[in-house]
């Protein structure tokens, strides 16, 4: 079975609101990283034949020029397309708790509601 070669393939597309603002940060380095939650609903008839809303959470992460403008633009309950891949870390909390996170790594955020100030195109972010 060592023989076994399997494709790679780590793409998320999403669509769906903000939960919260946006939240810029700096790096020591200085490169910009803005996080974002978005909750992406799914519509379904349960076993009774009624519809019901199921809401999935996802954490995004965005860097450089890309997560400034999202910051700057986007709020609570903006639509956007998300297209990037899974992402695991892992840190150590202040009290020696170890912690992890699944999150999607944006690679293009496309803003689908248009204001007069916010830009008209994909965002894709800066290779890192």
């Amino acid at each position: 079975m060592s023989d076994l070669r399997i494709p790679t393939l780590n793409r998320v597309l999403l669509a769906g609101r903000l939960t919260r603002d946006p939240e810029l940060k700096f790096t020591a380095g200085g490169i910009a990283v803005c996080n974002f939650a978005l909750a992406v609903n799914r519509r379904y008839k349960d076993q009774t034949g009624q519809w019901r809303d199921e809401a999935t959470f996802v954490n995004i992460v965005t860097w450089h020029k890309a997560a400034e403008t999202i910051n700057k633009y986007l709020h609570k309950g903006s639509p956007v397309v998300v297209e990037g891949r899974l992402e695991s870390r892992s840190w150590e909390t202040e009290t020696g708790q170890k912690r992890s996170v699944l999150e999607v790594r944006a690679d293009q955020v496309r803003f689908l509601e248009k204001s007069e100030s916010s830009p008209d195109a994909t965002l894709p972010d800066d290779p890192a």
